[in-house]
């Protein structure tokens, strides 16, 4: 792996565990892409879509759990939601991490590509912002809450993200958290569902150790970051950056897809 490589991989990670922070997402809906196509086209390496969610599921996986510190004490973190989704969601992704062996690398990219374009429309979806005064307060509904997640496991540990790219509008739209406890809360739930995504995808041999080590670092150092800038953040622009996001991302893999 030479040092051209080297530096493309530990900026993807970079921004993308930034991102993550920020938006309260593992990353990956940036990440996956950027894997997928810089490399090629800078000419200095190209990794296949099993490859790329393979070394995704690792990096989320620190990614998250720095943000989830970073986090601590704020007073966002909803203990009963992220107990209640991290759970589902957790069994869902090791399901889908380690039956992704059984599919090519066409089929995890449709499979992406349907996540985004749905998390897509989501976001889209008007939304009124949730007053509260204890995130523990906020109440919401259990049984949707378990079902949505241990689905959005089972894709997302196809592809080697943790979901939080879908669970974030469901959380807003569909079980109507309040933004900041949605974003802090969504960073531990990821966290947790990056266990059984990793875990699915180191069981069948599906990670390139080299890459993940250096985005691994990248999200040490970014992730942080990423947190302290989304606190001070405004909200609805908070929403536009992710909604944006997601769109683009599920644009580029449509057209990948097709093409």
């Amino acid at each position: 792996m030479g040092l051209d490589l080297i530096i493309v991989l530990f900026l993807v990670g970079f921004i993308g565990s930034f991102i993550s922070g920020m938006l309260g997402i593992g990353g990956s809906i940036i990440k996956y892409p950027m894997l997928l196509y810089i490399p090629v086209i800078l000419g200095v390496g190209s990794y296949t879509a099993s490859e790329v969610a393979g070394i995704s599921a690792i990096q989320v996986f620190f990614a998250t759990i720095t943000g989830v510190w970073a986090y601590r004490g704020s007073g966002y973190l909803h203990k009963k939601l992220i107990i209640v989704m991290g759970t589902s969601v957790l069994i869902g992704s090791f399901v889908g991490g380690f039956g992704s062996d059984l599919l090519s690398n066409q089929a995890i990219n449709i499979v992406y590509g349907v996540l985004a374009t749905i998390a897509a429309i989501m976001m889209f979806v008007p939304k009124k912002e949730v007053a509260f005064t204890n995130s523990n307060d906020v109440q919401f509904n259990v049984l949707i809450a378990i079902i949505s997640s241990f689905i959005v496991g089972i894709g997302s540990g196809i592809v080697g993200a943790a979901g939080a790219f879908l669970l974030v509008p469901i959380m807003l739209v569909i079980l109507k958290i309040p933004t900041r406890i949605t974003v802090a809360s969504s960073l531990a739930i990821t966290f947790i569902s990056s266990i059984g995504s990793s875990l699915g995808k180191v069981l069948t041999d599906q990670v390139l150790y080299g890459p993940a080590i250096i985005m691994v670092i990248a999200s040490i150092i970014a992730s942080p970051l990423g947190v302290a800038v989304g606190k001070k953040t405004n909200i609805k622009l908070l929403q536009w950056i992710l909604a944006a996001m997601i769109v683009a991302t599920a644009v580029n893999i449509w057209i990948d897809n097709f093409s």
